[in-house]
């Protein structure tokens, strides 16, 4: 039975009290949570399907210096909302994927103001499985991370890379981008259940055998971690290596949306423009994928503070608690 098929079927309707009513069959839900098109920084999504609730990356972070300028407190409150939702997931997940130990894709002991920290989980899913990349490939700072983790929420940290359970397959360690800069490494999610899932963060798209891993899996739709074109660093063959990966993907999967790196650039949703029409697919961003307004705070930032200025010694009093986020609005 294809997959048409399967979603007519999972909808049926019943009897309750001489009423009809839609009664959904419960099949794979994605709800993207925090990502930069979503106003901050990370690839955090909650995936749902029979019998778990997979947390995936459930980490924030705003860049804390853009162009000399903290965070604006518009994307500050943004932060705060996303951040409870997160604390509000974990308390109900089943399985908490953790693709790497970055300081936007998991909570942290040592946070700044802006990022998740673990002091606020604690206690509050005591059954939680955590799953995460093979020891030998975690960096001193990343071990350091997995170890407060673990510690402080009373937690053992399953080594994951390569295994398979229940709905879910864990891929060996892949690079953190082009394997020519960069020795960090990220772990990707695959999760079937109607359909298949696949969670690619901070690839980057600068590695092929990554892309043809993605594409070994035959999902029905991907999330990744787009290129980092805001970067000066990134050169020539590197985007263009990116692109092709991304088209790559967008050849063989349905639905790929693509966001996090690619998102901090005004130059992000061009990108998707010039993949959806030389595809012929509707590449998608989080934003688009969750059908909310797209918030590029990260790439509006000195808009922002040009529209709403900032007074001097927010920030101090924000760490403080003095000053609050409320009197700032949610806008693009």
């Amino acid at each position: 039975m294809d997959l048409v098929a399967r979603r007519c079927l999972s909808l049926i309707r019943v009897q309750v009290h001489g009423r009809l009513t839609n009664c959904e069959r419960l099949f794979m839900h994605i709800e993207i949570i925090g990502a930069e098109s979503l106003g901050v920084r990370g690839l955090c999504c909650l995936v749902k399907t029979r019998n778990r609730k997979i947390l995936i990356d459930p980490g924030i972070a705003l860049g804390y210096i853009r162009h000399k300028l903290l965070p604006h407190p518009i994307q500050i409150a943004r932060d705060e909302i996303i951040q409870k939702r997160i604390i509000d997931v974990w308390s109900e997940s089943t399985d908490i994927v953790l693709s790497h130990f970055h300081g936007d894709h998991v909570p942290l002991a040592e946070s700044n103001p802006y990022q998740l920290d673990i002091s606020k989980l604690v206690g509050l899913n005591s059954e939680v499985r955590i799953w995460t990349k093979d020891p030998s490939n975690i960096s001193p700072i990343e071990e350091n991370r997995a170890t407060s983790i673990s510690t402080i929420l009373h937690a053992d940290i399953i080594s994951a890379e390569g295994e398979n359970d229940g709905p879910m397959t864990f891929s060996g360690a892949v690079p953190h981008g082009d394997p020519d800069d960069t020795i960090e490494t990220v772990m990707m999610t695959r999760i079937e259940d109607d359909e298949v899932f696949v969670h690619a963060s901070d690839i980057q798209l600068l590695n092929d055998e990554s892309v043809s891993q993605i594409i070994c899996w035959k999902p029905d739709i991907v999330l990744v971690g787009g290129p980092p074109i805001y970067l000066s660093r990134l050169s020539v063959d590197q985007i263009k290596t990116a692109w092709n990966n991304a088209e790559r993907l967008c050849r063989a999967i349905d639905r790929v949306i693509l966001d996090h790196h690619l998102m901090r650039s005004q130059d992000g949703p061009e990108w998707l423009n010039r993949l959806s029409s030389e595809t012929g697919k509707s590449v998608m961003c989080a934003a688009d994928y969750m059908q909310k307004t797209r918030l590029l705070y990260e790439a509006e930032r000195e808009r922002l503070y040009e529209r709403y200025p900032v007074p001097d010694g927010w920030h101090e009093g924000y760490e403080r608690g003095v000053v609050s986020t409320a009197n700032y609005p949610e806008i693009l």
